[in-house]
């Protein structure tokens, strides 16, 4: 990913387009949506040669006409409602943090961030995303692919607490939990209950219990919702940063320091005013 600067002004606006897809998110209850759109976006990356990725570039009509990526139009077109308001955030930054915001906002971890992924309007080639018709061996192909591993897959899999399939996008259709606009481990209790009648159980939901190294982490998310929490952190953060230069953090913090030694000189500077007048 080429390399970014960001700034006290970036970080400024970034924060206000954090404020506004809260909003977007609450009011139209698209969460599920939005996560969608994050994981998409960065799970075409490839650790190998370095494409893909999260860098917006699933709003390209190429990439939005992807298979895997049906009804994402709708959530590319709310979060240019926020870019119309934030033109200097990136795209790749907008997506990542909608992902991120919208599992906050439904009762999930709260998830590291780090703004500064620069925009791309190249499409990898169609088939770089997981087939939920699948079993373990893809899931880890492709996962792998990114660089990630078998705890992450288990742990992103969670992220199916939230949202429905639908028979239009993926010819699946049905909610994985009871209450799908909630993020909690009920994904990993209900995969250890069996089949059901109400809830939906894709190949690759099945192969976490099936396949035992996933199957232990299955049980650990099921009896531990703050482990799941932990890790599902974790992972969404090394997802939404799969290329993300580390040139780009060291400037980001940088940023982020001067902003707070700012603020704190502000502060103390006030305090000390506070204290003249009161014993003037």
């Amino acid at each position: 990913m080429v390399k970014a600067t960001v700034g006290g002004e970036y970080l400024k606006e970034f924060e206000k387009a954090r404020r506004d897809l809260r909003a977007l998110i609450s009011n139209r209850n698209c969460a599920p949506l939005m996560l969608r759109l994050a994981w998409h976006d960065a799970g075409t990356y490839d650790a190998k040669t370095k494409t893909g990725g999260p860098n917006g570039s699933i709003r390209t009509e190429e990439e939005l006409n992807h298979a895997a990526n049906k009804g994402l139009r709708t959530a590319v077109e709310f979060c240019e409602e926020v870019k119309a308001k934030h033109p200097k955030v990136s795209y790749a930054d907008i997506y990542q943090l909608a992902g991120v915001v919208a599992v906050e906002v439904t009762g999930g971890p709260t998830i590291d961030f780090l703004p500064g992924r620069k925009d791309s309007l190249e499409s990898p080639a169609e088939g770089r995303l997981p087939d939920a018709k699948q079993g373990a061996s893809h899931l880890r192909e492709i996962f792998y692919r990114m660089g990630l591993g078998d705890r992450d897959i288990v742990a992103l899999s969670g992220g199916h607490t939230l949202g429905k399939a639908h028979k239009d996008r993926s010819d699946f259709h049905g909610q994985w939990t009871k209450d799908p606009l909630k993020f909690d481990n009920s994904y990993f209790v209900e995969l250890l209950k069996g089949d059901s009648k109400d809830l939906l159980k894709l190949p690759t939901d099945k192969a976490l219990v099936e396949d035992l190294k996933f199957r232990k982490y299955v049980e650990l998310y099921a009896k531990d919702e703050d482990a799941f929490f932990a890790d599902y952190a974790s992972s969404h953060k090394k997802l939404s940063e799969l290329g993300f230069n580390v040139k780009d953090r060291s400037m980001l913090v940088k940023g982020a320091i001067g902003i707070a030694i700012a603020l704190t000189a502000v502060i103390l500077g006030y305090l000390r005013e506070l204290n003249i007048n009161k014993t003037s």
